[in-house]
């Protein structure tokens, strides 16, 4: 004879949004779980399970675990709390959990309650490898799940210690920080933000050195000197171009009223000439400020305050092999074809031979972007960005942000 112990959900005890406990409960005159006078026998080992035995635990509805009276009413918030028993008892004795294999969304939220239920009996380890390999066979939908909710996987991660998932959802973290910020402050553990701070970090001063170069990025003539515009005027255009294109991409607009203090009227936007004219003047960061701050246009015709710069999306079009990822054909053309300065005697900017020497030069400035962004391009996500670029609209994907930041092994937070 062995002495059984009968247990019972604490529904009274346990708050509306609280996962009730169990409890230890003297079984009644003729319950199922027998004598339980005879004191317990002590083991070395835990006994091998017994199938019957499962049968049993993972019926809980049937077992009167609970004091609630048993009905065949709708299912109620009780129904989902002993289906997470019961996929804590499975995985306990080794069997797979019943977890939803079509749905993520749904797997998801079954794989969070399972974790946190495993949380509160010290049941991690057992658990959280079933989750991590539940979840991982959901593949390339897993991947896209977790970019549209990377804050959410994160601390589903951190709970099963899934190094995938986790990795996953961290580059997205960083990229978008500090976004996700009110999501993971005082729900995760301090030292796992500020391993995301680190990265962070780590991948600013890596933006600011790529940057760095795009601004002193310049090319030559075929005596090997820098261009000016007394040496070779046509290629200081290009460059001057490729800086003002580069400046009104990551600088966001300047909102608000800029004032004529001669008149008394509102600065209106300058035409398309005026705007080519000033991008092939603008030679460096300074120059881009003032040209932006001289297109305010008044409060009324504003509809919207500016969006955040898609820093990503700008690099991976600087990083693209594509010729029309950034100023094609048809842009440099009709930037030749705007009235402007002309060449000595008179000879002016737009014809066959300069637009494919304009054209050529140009593909030496993007060679030469495309090698100083090429740290920036590293995608450390299991995701292929290719699969978002047609949501996305075009060189970039549908990801605004950098995808360069890489996990070590060193980083998982539950390495010892």
């Amino acid at each position: 004879m062995r002495r059984r112990w009968h247990y019972v959900l604490d529904w009274k005890n346990a708050g509306d949004e609280d996962m009730p406990m169990l409890v230890q409960k003297e079984p009644s005159p003729g319950s199922i779980f027998g004598d339980t006078d005879r004191p317990p026998l002590v083991r070395s080992k835990p006994p091998a399970s017994s199938e019957n035995f499962f049968r049993n635990i993972t019926q809980l509805s049937h077992l009167h675990l609970t004091d609630r009276t048993q009905t065949d009413a709708p299912a109620e918030p009780g129904d989902e709390v002993l289906k997470d028993y019961d996929n804590l008892f499975r995985t306990m004795y080794q069997y797979a959990p019943s977890l939803d294999a079509v749905n993520i969304a749904s797997a998801y939220t079954e794989c969070k309650a399972l974790l946190h239920l495993a949380d509160m009996y010290d049941a991690l380890e057992i658990v959280g490898s079933r989750v991590d390999h539940h979840l991982l066979r959901f593949g390339a939908r897993l991947f896209k799940q977790i970019a549209k909710y990377p804050p959410s996987y994160l601390k589903l991660a951190y709970l099963a210690k899934s190094r995938t998932i986790f990795a996953e959802a961290m580059v997205h973290v960083v990229g978008q920080w500090p976004l996700a910020a009110p999501q993971l402050r005082g729900q995760l553990d301090a030292h796992v933000i500020e391993l995301i701070e680190d990265k962070v970090d780590e991948l600013r001063e890596m933006e600011e050195k790529v940057e760095s170069r795009l601004w002193r990025l310049n090319i030559t003539t075929r005596a090997g000197k820098r261009v000016t515009p007394s040496n070779d005027f046509l290629s200081w255009l290009a460059v001057s171009l490729f800086r003002q294109w580069f400046a009104e991409n990551t600088t966001p607009p300047i909102s608000g009223i800029l004032k004529d203090t001669t008149s008394g009227t509102t600065a209106a936007r300058p035409d398309s000439s005026h705007t080519q004219q000033a991008s092939a003047r603008a030679t460096s960061r300074s120059s881009s400020h003032n040209h932006a701050a001289s297109q305010r246009v008044p409060a009324a015709q504003q509809e919207a305050p500016p969006g955040p710069i898609c820093m990503g999306r700008v690099y991976r079009q600087l990083g693209s092999s594509d010729p029309n990822a950034y100023l094609g054909r048809d842009e440099l053309k009709n930037f030749l074809k705007a009235p402007g300065p002309q060449l000595g005697g008179g000879e002016l900017l737009y014809n066959r031979d300069n637009l494919r020497r304009f054209e050529r030069r140009f593909d030496d400035i993007k060679a030469l972007a495309r090698d100083a962004v090429r740290p920036l391009m590293r995608n450390h996500l299991e995701l292929d960005l290719r699969d978002l670029q047609a949501a996305g609209g075009g060189v970039g994907g549908g990801l605004g942000y950098l995808t360069c930041t890489k996990i070590e092994e060193r980083d998982f937070p539950w390495q010892d």
